[in-house]
């Protein structure tokens, strides 16, 4: 009789930990942002060339997906966003503006602030490497006057 009693008490809590999972999981709403891509690889980019990038993403969610805050990490680093709701089931994009006009490796980031359940912070990141424009015109002696 105690094995007995020992296994619908099993059972009961079981099926009872079960309920409340399965109504969690129902009651689970909000906002949700999934993106395309969460890193943009420039690869190799010459210097003062366009350094805008645009990261697509969706509201997986069922209410409105609110971005209020995008912030580079850097100065260099310009994002622009959506501030109007982005509903449920639709897309928006992030532009990310680098300045090129520095030589050498990225690694940059854009932090993200939403009302998004899944990440109400969440970072995106660029990469890529700059690299001098060849030049073209006439050697320059070292007072900046064109050599003869």
């Amino acid at each position: 009789m105690k094995k007995l009693l020992f296994t619908l008490s099993i059972l009961f809590a079981t099926a009872i930990g079960a309920n409340n999972l399965f109504a969690q999981a129902a009651v689970e709403t909000g906002a949700k942002i999934e993106f395309e891509k969460e890193t943009h690889d420039y690869g190799t980019i010459e210097r003062y060339a366009d350094g805008k990038c645009e990261f697509v993403f969706k509201n997986t969610g069922n209410e409105p997906l609110v971005i209020s805050n995008a912030k580079g990490s850097c100065g260099c680093t310009v994002p622009s966003w959506p501030r109007e709701p982005i509903a449920p089931g639709e897309t928006g994009s992030i532009t990310v503006k680098y300045d090129t006009k520095r030589v050498g490796v990225i690694g940059k980031s854009v932090t993200l602030q939403s009302n998004a359940i899944n990440a109400p912070t969440k970072t995106i990141r660029i990469k890529g490497n700059v690299v001098a424009k060849p030049s073209g015109g006439a050697p320059v002696n070292n007072s900046g006057a064109p050599a003869n």
